[in-house]
């Protein structure tokens, strides 16, 4: 079973809405696992402190080394195979290709940080891989946690009605996904494009690919360039 564990100061945010929907009928039916583990159970003293003021000053607080790793290696075996990854704004961006790889695995361990930041001497010595959701500042990694396991849990099998579902997504060939449509064939003046109701699914793909094309080159030229250097 593709198994993900949440290290967090506020565990109840979990599943949130990943108990709703295909993700939560997944996980009713045992197609996948959640554990989320509260990084504070291993705080010190009476009120159980996690952090502490930045070394060399600067405002904010910073989420201590000693108290996250306790917290990781009271959980996770040594020799546990799932990648470890830090929800960070500094990190790799999460592209698709990055969630089937992980979809494709055993399965994940993220680490929500908070405050301004994590102990860098715990990034390294856990070997956390920083992973971001955006060029943009959440309040912590829960939600970006959420976004990361939505992306991979709807990839793995069983989870998706069809698996072609997945296949023609964004990103899935480095292009945006071509337009749809559905009944009623008029709407306010708009129609159905003829092609899409002629039978012909040779003309249909041809035209959703030009439609794909078009889109990438209009709305992400960066995704057009980098089809064009591969």
């Amino acid at each position: 079973m593709w198994s993900a564990s949440v290290f967090t100061l506020y565990p109840d945010m979990f599943p949130g809405p990943l108990g709703q929907s295909m993700s939560g009928t997944a996980l009713g039916n045992g197609l996948w696992s959640l554990e989320a583990i509260d990084i504070r159970d291993h705080g010190l003293g009476r009120h159980r402190a996690v952090d502490d003021t930045p070394a060399g000053g600067g405002p904010g607080m910073v989420l201590r080394a000693d108290v996250l790793a306790n917290s990781l290696d009271a959980r996770l075996a040594a020799d546990d195979p799932r990648p470890r990854l830090l929800l960070s704004p500094r990190g790799e961006t999460l592209t698709q290709k990055l969630a089937r790889r992980w979809a494709d695995g055993p399965g994940i361990v993220l680490v929500c940080g908070r405050f301004e930041g994590v102990d860098e001497r715990v990034i390294e010595g856990r070997g956390l891989t920083e992973i971001s959701i955006g060029d943009y500042i959440l309040s912590g990694g829960e939600i970006a946690a959420l976004t990361l396991l939505d992306a991979c849990v709807r990839l793995l099998p069983g989870v998706m009605g069809k698996l072609e579902s997945g296949e023609d997504e964004s990103f899935e060939n480095g292009l945006l996904e071509y337009p749809h449509y559905t009944r009623p064939r008029e709407w306010e003046g708009r129609s159905i494009p003829d092609v899409l109701l002629s039978g012909d699914h040779a003309k249909i793909a041809k035209w959703r690919r030009a439609q794909a094309e078009d889109l990438t080159r209009a709305r992400r030229p960066d995704l057009w360039a980098a089809r064009e250097t591969e």
